[in-house]
């Protein structure tokens, strides 16, 4: 299956993508959070599509898309999962996972505005696989990691530099800005996807070719990721998990580019869809 949500931001109603058509589900009576997934939610939705087969609606023309998760308890990412990505900024291979943040506030919709923040001169791209948490997650073993992954989405890991390795302490100074998490169009149930180890990914800025690489070169794996994870916090339905990104960000480059307002941003992931976020320059409200 492939779960979205659409409507007005903090306002979205649940659908379900079926032959390209985007469906409502908003008559499904629940939203795709933690309540939702916690209580099996995918096994439900499945038995009330089919006893609802040929009755539902398709989603308004013009409708906005939004997070295809509601927001999470937490947005853990993982940093420097490629090795061409710590060569090309610099840093070491890790010997184990680099752990960090983002802020729940930073979750918008695939298609949403990129708001370069207050400051900012620094404001960089990274196109990720993310996975959602399917089940309440606590020292899970390797071998079993899998039975608690709910399924897959396509997300922009927006980075302020400056903040991020400039203004002293962890990363997530860089990482939980408001816009920095545009996450979808959809999340796609692990049965959608064969192989999570071996997607392309790929980003480009104004039309030109930024980022292209392939899971297959993740230095930790999901599974890996899942238990590692689970040693240090609990982990919790909805709860999504960034894997990385390989080379080609902006910091990597010599000299280092930066987003500025104006500017494009296109995305993907083989079998997660496409995103474009326009840059906008951040306005007092």
């Amino acid at each position: 299956m492939k779960l979205f949500r659409f409507g007005e931001l903090n306002k979205e109603k649940p659908g379900l993508i079926i032959d390209g058509v985007y469906y409502d589900l908003s008559a499904f009576g629940e939203d795709f959070n933690e309540a939702f997934f916690e209580s099996d939610g995918l096994s439900r939705l499945e038995n009330y599509l089919e006893m609802n087969q040929g009755k539902l609606q398709e989603i308004p023309s013009g409708s906005r898309i939004g997070s295809p998760v509601a927001r999470p308890s937490k947005i853990v990412c993982i940093g420097l999962n490629y090795a061409d990505h710590a060569l090309e900024t610099g840093a070491p291979i890790p010997p184990e996972p680099v752990l960090f943040m983002k802020s729940t506030t930073a979750l918008v919709g695939p298609f949403d505005n990129i708001v370069i923040p207050k400051n900012s001169v620094k404001t960089d791209w990274e196109v990720e696989l993310a996975f959602v948490i399917g089940k309440k997650a606590s020292y899970v073993e390797e071998s079993e990691a899998m039975d608690y992954v709910a399924g897959y989405c396509l997300h922009n890991d927006v980075s302020e530099r400056a903040f991020q390795l400039e203004r002293n302490g962890t990363w997530d100074k860089g990482k939980g800005c408001d816009t920095f998490a545009p996450i979808g169009p959809f999340m796609a149930t692990k049965d959608e996807i064969a192989d999570p180890d071996n997607l392309r990914l790929w980003l480009n800025v104004n039309g030109e070719k930024m980022q292209d690489g392939n899971t297959k070169t993740f230095i930790f794996k999901i599974p890996f990721l899942v238990s590692y994870l689970s040693q240090f916090m609990t982990l919790l339905p909805g709860d999504i998990i960034s894997t990385g990104t390989p080379a080609g960000v902006g910091l990597g480059f010599k000299p280092p580019v930066y987003l500025k307002p104006g500017d494009i941003v296109e995305l993907g992931i083989d079998g997660l869809g496409t995103s474009t976020q326009k840059v906008v320059a951040y306005e007092k409200s």
